[in-house]
């Protein structure tokens, strides 16, 4: 496909460029949205929307609202689907499991994984930084995905959708022993009980670097435990951040 940066706002393209985009989304998700508007709004952001304003655009709205809607939706599968595979997971557990199932990092990679990258309608200027593989960007397609294909389809399909979809990661949990499943989902939490047992004490994260440009910054964080320095992270937010530098202390601390 080309590149959505050839492409100006004032081309007069827009309307052969959201055919292309809708005609690959469509196969990918394995669906003929009976409202395509509703598919084509999923993969709109607020900045090709704004740019285009007034100008040639089927799409009427960005895809914020229905964002907010994929988000409940998912939130809903994840969780009937950990209840269903760990029928004896204590409710803490399954509370930990969801909320990284659900995180805006791991809607990011699954959204990767699809293909989504090439679907999003982004403005120019969001489109030259790298708006396409931005996490933040990535994970609200998904979910504006999974809302529009739920008002198209129904529950029935988008939970289909999201168990195939989510395959990789389910397998994973499914697989691991408990203690690695915790490792591997919330490193933070498992660090943070480890200590607690064998110091009585919690882990202190304080942020001690960050650089590059406003849109791709970096971020250090070093973890001390009893007042002692145990090991750093770095990431492009400070959650990812302290999650490698919680899984650096594990390690180090042969947990």
């Amino acid at each position: 496909m080309e590149s959505l940066e050839l492409f100006s706002p004032n081309e007069g393209l827009a309307s052969e460029l959201q055919e292309a985009i809708l005609s690959l989304s469509q196969s990918k998700l394995s669906h003929q949205f009976r409202d395509e508007g509703l598919l084509l709004q999923s993969l709109t952001h607020s900045s090709f929307f704004n740019e285009r304003n007034g100008q040639e655009n089927k799409v009427q709205s960005d895809n914020e609202r229905l964002e907010f809607l994929g988000d409940a939706v998912i939130g809903l599968v994840i969780a009937q689907s950990l209840m269903e595979q760990f029928s004896k997971a204590s409710e803490g557990k399954l509370s930990r499991w969801r909320s990284s199932l659900v995180s805006r990092k791991t809607l990011a990679e699954i959204a990767l994984s699809l293909g989504m990258n090439d679907w999003i309608l982004l403005g120019r200027g969001e489109r030259q930084t790298g708006g396409a593989v931005k996490i933040s960007i990535l994970a609200g397609v998904f979910e504006a995905v999974v809302g529009a294909l739920y008002l198209d389809a129904g529950l029935e399909k988008v939970n289909k959708f999201l168990r195939q979809a989510y395959t990789p990661w389910l397998t994973a949990l499914t697989e691991l022993k408990d203690s690695e499943a915790r490792k591997l989902f919330d490193m933070k939490t498992h660090l943070q009980e480890k200590t607690q047992e064998l110091y009585r004490a919690v882990p202190s994260y304080q942020l001690i670097d960050t650089w590059g440009p406003e849109h791709e910054k970096n971020f250090k964080v070093e973890i001390q435990i009893v007042g002692k320095s145990v090991a750093y992270g770095e990431g492009k937010s400070k959650k990812e951040a302290e999650q490698k530098a919680a899984q650096t202390a594990l390690e180090v601390l042969g947990f």
